[in-house]
């Protein structure tokens, strides 16, 4: 299946998306994609749902906004320096253990919602990455069982602002967290969708040129490690948000950098998960 949700900022209502590209409104099922629908095996439900109800749902117009593809986690939990060239061109070691950090789950927001350039910024950069998103609760589990906690797959633009990440007292959380830095979707795709999350082109352009062109099978810590691994910290609650890393092509990786300025275009795409798009725009202080 691939979930959606669509309405007005904070007003999301439920959505799938068919095989046949036909967009429904899940309503009429009852629940928003939450830590519970997820916890109460909430996919498996939504299923023999579809198959009663896709026919008679009402359909979803293209011009409708999507919402992030999952209502607000309990984390966004983000692996740093997961791809070999986008270590190098950070000029930072390769990573022997996994590099952990969060995003505020108030940075999420829909697929193609501007990106606000945060006040004060000099610095505001893009990552393409593939995010994974926990089906049920895991703690302390192996490696080989890991998948079996995988409910999907989804799109994610990791924004940053590398002053605030790496110039203002050395913790990451300050430049990942900024409202609108965390764009989810189109969709939640679930893992019966995406063959092999390992074998993925991700990429992403800015004002149509192509800037990251990656894939999957680059990671240095793939999937089940990194879920067992995080699994030994904390626990993984449904609907949580693992996202894997970005490939070479970030904006501080360029000779001189390139950083985002209002007016900016930005999109990005992995196969199988759709594509986004976000316009780049001052801060106003409208937005608070």
């Amino acid at each position: 299946m691939k979930l959606f949700r669509f309405g007005a900022p904070g007003q999301e209502k439920p959505g799938l998306l068919l095989a046949d590209g036909r967009k429904i409104d899940a309503s009429a099922f009852g629940e928003d994609y939450t830590e519970n629908f997820f916890a109460t095996d909430g996919l498996s439900r939504l299923q023999a749902w579809s198959i009663t109800n896709a026919n008679t749902a009402p359909t979803v117009k293209d011009d409708v906004r999507l919402g992030p593809a999952i209502a607000r986690p309990s984390k966004i939990i983000c692996i740093g320096l997961n791809y070999k060239d986008h270590a190098a061109e950070s000029k930072m070691a390769t990573p022997t253990e996994p590099i952990v950090f969060f995003k505020a789950t108030s940075s999420l927001c829909g697929p193609n919602d501007d990106l606000v350039i945060p006040k004060n910024s000099k610095k505001t950069d893009w990552e393409v990455e593939l995010a994974v998103v926990i089906g049920k609760k895991a703690s302390y589990i192996s490696e080989a069982q890991a998948m079996d906690y995988v409910a999907g797959y989804v799109l994610h633009n990791d924004y940053s602002e590398r002053e605030f990440q790496l110039e203002r007292g050395g913790q990451w959380v300050k430049g990942k967290s900024c409202d609108t830095f965390a764009p989810l979707g189109p969709f939640l795709a679930t893992k019966e969708e995406i063959v092999d999350p390992h074998n993925l082109r991700l990429w992403l352009k800015l004002n149509g040129k192509m800037l990251q062109d990656g894939n999957s099978s680059n990671l240095i810590f793939n999937i089940p490690f990194l879920v067992s691994y995080l699994s030994q910290f904390m626990s993984l609650l449904p609907g949580d948000v693992i996202s894997t890393g970005t490939p070479a092509g970030v904006g501080l990786g360029f000779n001189p950098p390139i950083y985002l300025k209002p007016g900016d275009v930005v999109e990005l795409g992995i196969d199988g998960l759709g594509s986004s798009k976000q316009v780049a725009k001052a801060y106003s202080g409208a937005e608070s």
